[in-house]
């Protein structure tokens, strides 16, 4: 199934009285810069039911990036950007994946089963595909090329989180700044992060030069956009008072983005 086939069949998996794959926010904004969230929501469709998931699970690391989404909006709304934000869980496809990454339906994860996701057929991998991950890419490309059009192509920031204790070990790191081509931007949040105290891993707890970040892949680095994955220790953002304090030291630091990269000289490339 490809992205262009799957306008027909979203219902198919979504009912019309469901939100739709994603949510786009300030979506006349012309500053250069987007944010997305790929894995904002813990939201199933109710086709899928519970997945075979008890409510744990349901709500846990896998099945979204906790706290990634309300900063991701709060950023959005303080800065007077643009963001692209899916709408369902990760569980159900995950749009940072290619889909022919086995981790794009994860059957296991950390100790728990996937039972939704086991012996799927091909044929509804591609129902999933159609109705919630090519709907999501296509909006995110069409937003790079507004504020392409309006302006110099946007910095690209993709925010994540990441659970404090993975596979029973603990995690030291509060912050990550994930990159593979993009230095200057891997600078401006290395230094702003560890100038407010966080401790910020270099490409920690994960790499942007390995291949599961299909999202900044596509999007960014295939054209050329300055670009960061940005994530957060899922402690630091999992109340309302977390949120905001993180998402001030992010507004400065996103702020100071265009200036600092003298945007107004970038130019997309085909």
């Amino acid at each position: 199934m490809t992205r262009e086939s799957h306008a027909g069949i979203v219902h198919a998996l979504l009912s019309p009285n469901e939100p739709g794959p994603f949510r786009i926010l300030n979506p006349l904004a012309e500053q250069p810069i987007l944010l997305v969230c790929d894995h904002a929501s813990h939201r199933f469709p109710k086709s899928l039911g519970d997945m075979g998931l008890d409510p744990f699970a349901r709500r846990c690391h896998l099945a979204v990036d906790i706290g990634a989404g309300p900063v991701t909006e709060s950023l959005a709304q303080s800065l007077g950007v643009t963001a692209v934000v899916h709408n369902y869980s990760r569980l159900v496809v995950d749009c940072n994946r290619e889909l022919m990454d086995p981790s794009a339906f994860l059957q296991y994860g950390d100790g728990i089963l996937v039972p939704g996701n086991r012996n799927l057929r091909q044929a509804d991998k591609d129902l999933r595909a159609s109705a919630l991950y090519w709907p999501y890419h296509c909006a995110v490309d069409e937003q790079v090329q507004r504020l392409a059009k309006a302006g110099p192509p946007p910095a690209f920031i993709s925010i994540h989180s990441f659970t404090p204790v993975l596979n029973g070990e603990s995690r030291a790191f509060e912050m990550g700044v994930l990159w593979d081509k993009d230095e200057k931007t891997r600078k401006i949040f290395l230094e702003g992060l560890r100038d407010a105290g966080y401790k910020v891993g270099d490409n920690e707890p994960y790499s942007g030069k390995a291949p599961q970040d299909f999202t900044i892949d596509h999007h960014a680095e295939e054209h050329g956009l300055p670009h960061i994955g940005i994530e957060i220790r899922q402690d630091l953002i999992d109340d309302a008072v977390g949120v905001a304090e993180v998402a001030k030291v992010m507004h400065d630091i996103i702020a100071s983005i265009p200036e600092r990269l003298e945007m107004k000289d970038r130019r997309i490339t085909a």
